[in-house]
């Protein structure tokens, strides 16, 4: 019984020893064979005997490992192992003991040739390098009295600078790309959303306007005899023409392949100026040339004959936009909006009471910019000092001729033969003020010191 116990752990020792050569990896090992060591010849040894060790271990594991099933079988056919298998289960476990420590000698010598060349790669400071030099010792050791002096040479230091001297590399520093272009500040566009919008197939808008009307309406008796009054009407026939904003950029054609990005971002800009130039011609149109006929060129100035009793006295720009709606109301154009500059907004909501509190305004709190519930657009397209209050819906609209739209051509000019590309801005619109009473225009500082 003793015996067969005996047999049975000698078996499941041959088998954990051939689980664990199967599990045992030498290739770490010898990727450190690569490493610079101190001693060629040695690396140069270590590397063929670890190449040979490493072939030989999976021999000696193939061999347990089949003198390990031999031996299981027999024990469980015939109850105990032969001679010649206990033999064989020797010799293989002798044979792979001698390349275990064979292998664990070399993993040593390796590792000692390693820290060798660690210790070889240490970076000294410049002044462990010149106080290690022989001209430093010999002169440090010299006991000659009188003026010496001993010179050194160090290499140069490898540095951030740019330059073709000994040692720069600044050239290998790429330094970090923010994505995306950082483009300049945009003006939001409040106009053109007071305005009636309509569209036109048309190179002109013509419309029929009334320009007189003498209302001689009165009673009349039907047995007197007499003429009934007579009124006067006059019509004038407008013409509004619709005009061109346009503006254009060169750009080279390998640039806009190399870098898609950027046409689309002049895309972007090109549409904006058409934008920002479409908003100042709605406003400020001289009306002169190509320029469209603008809303404030047209208005009706302020009148401060209009001013109401109550009114007089300490103005202020508040009081100055209700005379103006007032003045709107009086035309029969129910006002719809108030433009004016940004300043002369902020300077109306910081207006204060005696006692230093703000009049409208609460700075802790969002509130629509309204004033005589109105909306108050602020836009930079009007002059600081200005204002215009007038019905946008009912006095003005906007015909479309075409949209902004962006195009691109290599058939302009030189391009073709220069490879460069035109990509132009355009849109085409229209404006008919229809009756110019219907807007107010004037300037603060004259309305105040009337």
């Amino acid at each position: 019984m003793n015996r067969k116990i005996f047999l049975m752990a000698a078996i499941c020792g041959l088998v954990a020893v051939t689980v664990l050569v199967a599990a045992y990896d030498l290739v770490p090992y010898t990727d450190h064979v690569g490493l610079i060591l101190a001693d060629a010849g040695a690396l140069a040894a270590a590397q063929k005997e670890m190449e040979t060790a490493t072939v030989e271990l999976k021999k000696a594991a193939d061999e347990v490992k089949k003198t390990a099933d031999k031996a299981d079988t027999e024990f469980k056919r015939l109850g105990d192992l032969t001679a010649e298998t206990k033999k064989a289960a020797d010799e293989a476990l002798v044979k792979h003991g001698e390349i275990s420590n064979r292998m664990t000698a070399l993993e040593q010598q390796i590792a000692k040739a390693i820290d060798g060349a660690g210790d070889a790669a240490e970076v000294k400071s410049i002044g462990q390098r010149v106080c290690d030099m022989e001209e430093v010792k010999t002169f440090l050791k010299s006991s000659r009295s009188g003026k010496q002096s001993v010179q050194v040479q160090i290499k140069a230091i490898i540095s951030s600078l740019t330059t073709d001297a000994n040692g720069s590399a600044g050239d290998l520093i790429i330094p970090q790309r923010v994505p995306g272009i950082v483009a300049t500040p945009q003006r939001r566009m409040t106009i053109r959303d007071l305005i009636t919008p309509g569209r036109t197939g048309s190179n002109a808008i013509q419309y029929v306007k009334e320009t007189g009307f003498t209302n001689s309406a009165a009673t009349h008796s039907e047995t007197s005899g007499g003429t009934k009054p007579q009124s006067e009407l006059k019509f004038d026939l407008m013409n509004a023409a619709v005009t061109t904003i346009a503006h254009f950029v060169l750009a080279t054609k390998s640039i806009l392949d190399d870098v898609p990005q950027l046409a689309s971002y002049i895309d972007g800009r090109l549409r904006y100026g058409l934008a920002l130039a479409e908003e100042n011609q709605l406003l400020n149109g001289s009306g002169v040339g190509t320029d469209l006929n603008g809303i404030y060129t047209q208005a009706t100035a302020y009148n401060p004959a209009l001013l109401v009793p109550s009114a007089a006295g300490n103005l202020t720009k508040i009081d100055i936009i209700r005379m103006a709606i007032l003045q709107a109301f009086l035309a029969e154009y129910p006002p719809s909006g108030i433009a004016m500059n940004p300043v002369d907004w902020a300077d109306i909501e910081l207006t204060k009471t005696e006692d230093g509190a703000y009049l409208f305004a609460n700075p802790q709190g969002g509130s629509e910019a309204r004033l005589w519930r109105l909306p108050v657009v602020e836009t930079q397209a009007m002059t600081v000092d200005k204002f215009l209050v007038g019905a946008f819906q009912l006095g003005a609209q906007i015909f479309d001729r075409e949209d902004a739209n962006v195009a691109i051509s290599t058939e302009d000019d030189q391009n073709f033969r220069k490879n460069l590309v035109t990509i132009r801005g355009e849109q085409r619109l229209a404006l008919s003020v229809y009756r110019t009473e219907a807007f107010v225009k004037g300037d603060f500082s004259d309305a105040l010191a009337a």
